[in-house]
């Protein structure tokens, strides 16, 4: 059964590539995206259309979406999965780094989006979905910017889900929590490579932060679900005749949203303190 086309970013693994794999079972027209050949070669194994694409770079997002055209001809789909994130605290980030992270999560899949809108107006049932995530909700200490870019994102869906209101197009959030990808190992990676560290207050701090992120240590862990779960969720939204405006995925990603809905700052402040604290010390200036 032919469900439609669906482009997807990021599948090289984890929630993007347990999309791919899902939609494609499910009888969609998968194209599927990444920015090495080698991941390109994999995924058409698959038997999935495949296509290179680095979100940070203009030209790459045209020449996918040229190949869209020439692939499929329209367009009911598309899913913004490509995701960076790289830890720190706001005052030992670089402009680059802060930078980074909003090209990858915010300005290059807007700017794909809005590349390929006119393909999903001439969709009966055209989709935009946004990956978000639980920090979209409740911003968390040491991933401030990628809380910042992903509350962007957030906020841009909600003005976008408007403006689209009256056509076809429908604008959908999924807010994962914790997953079982390499997105965390790989964060602590950028961080011990990239992050400045040595006149820090919280060198100390990051030296446990990055062992217990590559380690499965973090108190998140145990919540933990595979990426699959994020795929029902994105598939639930495709087919939905009225899809939500939001989906949650896992356990913290509600309380999250309650604590942010419904706690004074002051109280979800101490709790968030509280736990940092325990877990990694203080790291008071002299």
């Amino acid at each position: 059964m032919d469900r439609g086309c669906v482009l997807i970013t990021g599948c090289s693994s984890g929630i993007g590539w347990a999309c791919a794999e899902r939609l494609h079972q499910q009888g969609w027209q998968v194209m599927a995206t990444a920015r090495t050949e080698q991941d390109l070669t994999r995924m058409a194994a698959k038997g999935w259309h495949t296509h290179r694409l680095d979100v940070r770079d203009s030209q790459s997002i045209n020449r996918l979406v040229e190949h869209v055209h020439e692939t499929f001809g329209q367009l009911d789909a598309v899913v913004n999965n490509a995701g960076f994130g790289m830890p720190g605290a706001i005052e030992d980030l670089s402009r680059t780094a802060m930078r980074e992270q909003f090209e990858v999560n915010l300005f290059g899949a807007l700017e794909l989006t809005n590349a390929l809108m006119p393909l999903l107006f001439k969709s009966v049932r055209g989709r935009i979905v946004h990956v978000s995530s639980l920090v979209g909700r409740m911003s968390l200490p040491f991933m401030g910017i990628y809380s910042a870019s992903k509350f962007a994102l957030e906020a841009i869906a909600d003005a976008q889900r408007v403006e689209l209101s009256a056509t076809d197009v429908e604008v959908v959030l999924v807010e994962p929590g914790p997953i079982q990808t390499h997105f965390s190992s790989t964060c602590a990676k950028e961080g011990e490579q990239f992050l400045v560290t040595g006149k820090s207050r919280f060198r100390e701090l990051y030296a446990q932060y990055f062992m217990q992120r590559k380690s499965g240590g973090m108190a998140e862990d145990r919540f933990r679900l595979p990426p699959d779960a994020v795929a029902q969720k994105v598939e639930q939204a495709l087919l939905s005749r009225r899809p939500k405006a939001r989906y949650k995925v896992t356990w913290p990603t509600y309380v999250a949203d309650f604590m942010t809905r419904f706690l004074p700052d002051r109280i979800r402040d101490h709790l968030v303190k509280r736990a940092v604290v325990k877990r990694y010390g203080s790291a008071r200036t002299s």
